[in-house]
């Protein structure tokens, strides 16, 4: 009972979840594209897409490089999988700017970076694909070491340069601390904690964008206001469990919520989830599957919630 009412007072200023209308077709709830996936790291891809899908998406396609198409393809049935050039190891090549750039003009939201592995070719890809996005994208795993490659300085000057603003970057502390050159503050004890939260509005100041710093209480900022998340675990230390977050958030985006509101919204619901997983399973025995797998338990939670908080006014 406590914790509900903890959860009920955090979600006080959320926006409410859009309702589906009785006419609704998916072309109503948003197209996300998700770039992402290599040899090796198709997983990744495939369950940040079909996150995307259980978090409210109407349809997500998945461009992938070309030798990882039919494998990823066959993780989820719901999946669209549209096929990019590759390199000698299964990877992004630098000729699948060509594909990429005539994918996104037909998606609501776009995440970028699951699974993509690393490469000189991709770390030149990736800012320059940013160049031509302007809806709201994501920016995880490899996509966020491609820009930490361009150093602090010109990435604080790339970030200024480009006309889109509506850009959430999802880093876990070692990620944030390759954006930054410089370690990432603990979160051993409230004063390093009051250190990572400076870091973290500070960067998204200077850089204008979402920064979602992911871990214990993770981080919400968009430079000016800050949220601490109070969901979550330490079972949701796994690989996969960022792959999971980041199709959540693009499908609450995609259903028209605004990025700071989504990307809020999107943390809760996942941290929840990954609570109803570890209540099930035992922190040990969490995966990122079965994180996904409470993703409707999570949306049914929150709507009980805010309904609760709406009656009580």
């Amino acid at each position: 009972m406590q914790e509900n009412i903890l959860l009920s007072h955090y979600i006080e200023s959320f926006p409410v979840l859009p309702c589906r209308s009785r006419t609704g077709h998916k072309g109503n709830f948003g197209t996300v594209l998700g770039i992402g996936g290599s040899r090796g790291m198709a997983g990744a891809v495939a369950l940040a897409g079909r996150a995307g899908l259980v978090a409210g998406a109407g349809l997500v396609r998945l461009a992938v490089p070309d030798p990882v198409l039919e494998t990823v393809a066959g993780f989820y049935p719901e999946l669209t999988t549209l096929s990019c050039s590759a390199d000698e190891k299964g990877r992004f090549s630098q000729t699948a700017l060509e594909s990429l750039l005539n994918y996104i003009t037909s998606a609501t939201v776009i995440f970028l970076g699951p699974g993509m592995g690393r490469s000189d070719k991709l770390d030149s890809l990736v800012p320059l694909l940013l160049c031509h996005i302007f809806c709201p994208v994501i920016v995880d795993a490899d996509a966020l070491n491609a820009l930490a490659s361009l150093g602090t300085e010109d990435l604080r000057q790339f970030f200024q340069s480009l006309d889109n603003k509506n850009i959430i970057l999802t880093p876990h502390s070692g990620e944030f601390a390759r954006l930054r050159n410089q370690p990432t503050p603990s979160e051993e004890n409230k004063e390093s904690q009051t250190k990572r939260i400076a870091a973290a509005k500070d960067f998204a100041k200077q850089h204008g964008v979402i920064l979602v710093l992911k871990g214990h209480e993770t981080i919400t900022t968009n430079g000016e206001i800050v949220a601490l998340n109070p969901t979550g675990n330490p079972g949701m230390a796994t690989g996969g469990s960022g792959d999971v977050l980041t199709g959540i958030l693009a499908a609450i985006v995609a259903q028209g919520l605004a990025t700071f509101d989504a990307a809020r919204m999107g943390v809760f619901l996942h941290g929840l989830a990954g609570d109803f997983a570890a209540d099930q399973l035992g922190e040990e025995s969490v995966t990122a599957t079965s994180i996904l797998k409470s993703i409707p338990k999570a949306f049914q939670t929150l709507r009980n919630l805010s309904a609760n908080n709406t009656n009580d006014r």
